[in-house]
């Protein structure tokens, strides 16, 4: 990390020229502006923040304004807000000629946060989780396909028919990941030196797919890491001349992509589940009754959801068992290291509101003192246990009626979030697809 005095030194001898100063959108995405390095450090000195349009929480993953959202619009003349830099996130980006990064939390113009903001979702959780007595420890695995194609070369392919790195499964393949090692070890320690701590990289359970984990943390740094590196890796595979995707299915032929993300709560730097305690049941128990009402923010686009299938790695239910792959909710480790494994989301969740919805069902189930029913043991996918919601629209609903997520995140938030979700499947239902054209053209 990056202390404003050594920014100062490294601006002066010219190591560094540029600040990428960034938030988080909805969909994920890094957005924000690059700073001239000197000028960032007069801003920072001042406790000057940096201003962006209000519209970039408001938005389609085309950049398109969206009706519908209360905190700006077309009517409100979609004014500015403002990008706090967070500067314990300040530093280097190895992988980027002299330049650094700074996360930043959104404000108004009077301080307060811009409450539906991703980051303030999470740390809304967090500091309830405080108040409770709790740190929210959280751990986000995020598997990608890595392609041969740049993203100009997919994107002119129309993004079909691109060619993974290596043409057969490559699940734990020490060979085959030797092939794909000089792009991933540039990864693993260009990620090292931006300050985000490395475990360790892996073959996943499809041709081309692969995995880098990262160390686990609070529950906010390591959303931090999460989309730094989902942001860095494509930007060192556009200079690899390749591409990858974290879809979570971009290809109903392959298997999908996951975030399977970990959490615990801690109190007095030690994990309070260790010995299966009642907090352990409770939070667990709140998790599961609560992960359907919060499918948009596990599961946010409609791809999402063409992941879950049968015997494909990813659950269908919310069936919780000890480290059972087939269960929506995994049990692992012992002792302090006793977790709960969430296997639901994808690749193409955003951190900090899956992070959110899980911290906030897990402290539901501990303030009501939900009860955890047995552990599931066999093939859940062939059970009768109660089923994640199968697409967007199914997701809809399940906000719509439930009462666990507007309790725990306020209606602006649902409300900001179902507008989304809404606008997601009807622009989606707008479209002809390419599965429609191969069906109908000649023979319909």
């Amino acid at each position: 990390m990056l202390t404003l005095s050594e920014l100062g030194v490294d601006v002066e001898s010219g190591d560094l020229d540029t600040v990428v100063v960034a938030f988080t959108d909805m969909q994920g995405r890094l957005l924000g502006k690059r700073l001239d390095a000197g000028y960032f450090l007069e801003t920072a000195a001042a406790e000057q923040p940096v201003e962006g349009c209000n519209y970039l929480l408001a938005l389609d993953m085309e950049m398109d304004p969206v009706a519908g959202y209360e905190m700006a619009s077309w009517e409100r003349g979609y004014g500015d807000f403002e990008l706090v830099p967070d500067l314990s996130t300040l530093r280097r980006i190895p992988w980027l000629e002299a330049t650094a990064l700074v996360l930043c939390d959104v404000a108004w113009h009077d301080g307060s946060p811009v409450r539906p903001s991703p980051r303030q979702v999470l740390k809304a959780q967090v500091e309830k989780a405080r108040r409770l007595g709790f740190e929210a420890r959280f751990g986000s695995e995020l598997e990608f396909y890595l392609l041969k194609e740049t993203y100009a070369e997919a994107h002119a392919k129309n993004f079909r028919d691109l060619t993974p790195s290596v043409p057969y499964i490559l699940d734990y393949h020490v060979l085959a990941t030797t092939y794909d090692e000089p792009f991933i070890r540039e990864v693993r320690n260009g990620m090292r030196g931006a300050g985000i701590k490395v475990e360790s990289s892996k073959g996943e359970a499809w041709p081309g797919q692969q995995e880098i984990n990262f160390r686990f943390a609070d529950a906010v740094t390591m959303a931090d890491s999460h989309v730094i590196y989902k942001n860095g890796i494509k930007e060192i595979a556009h200079q690899h001349g390749c591409s990858v995707t974290f879809m979570a299915k971009p290809d109903h032929r392959w298997i999908g992509s996951s975030c399977h993300i970990h959490s615990s709560l801690w109190k007095d730097n030690r994990n309070v589940f260790d010995g299966e305690s009642d907090e352990f049941k409770r939070y667990l128990a709140g998790q599961i009754a609560g992960a359907a009402e919060m499918a948009v923010f596990l599961a946010p686009t409609i791809n999402s959801y063409k992941r879950y299938a049968a015997g494909t790695w990813a659950p269908t239910t919310l069936a919780w068992g000890y480290d059972n792959r087939t269960c929506g909710f995994r049990v692992v480790g012992h002792g302090q290291h006793l977790r709960s494994e969430t296997r639901i989301p994808g690749a193409d969740a955003n951190p900090y509101l899956a992070f959110a919805a899980l911290l906030a069902t897990g402290l539901h189930g501990i303030q009501q003192k939900l009860k955890l029913g047995p552990a599931f043991t066999g093939n859940a996918y062939e059970s009768d246990v109660e089923r994640f919601p199968s697409t967007l629209r199914d997701a809809i609903s399940a906000l719509e009626k439930g009462k666990i997520a507007r309790k725990a995140m306020g209606d602006d938030v649902v409300d900001h979030y179902l507008n989304y979700a809404r606008t997601e499947q009807a622009l989606f239902d707008k479209v002809v697809t390419g599965y429609e054209r191969e069906r109908l053209f000649e023979r319909g």
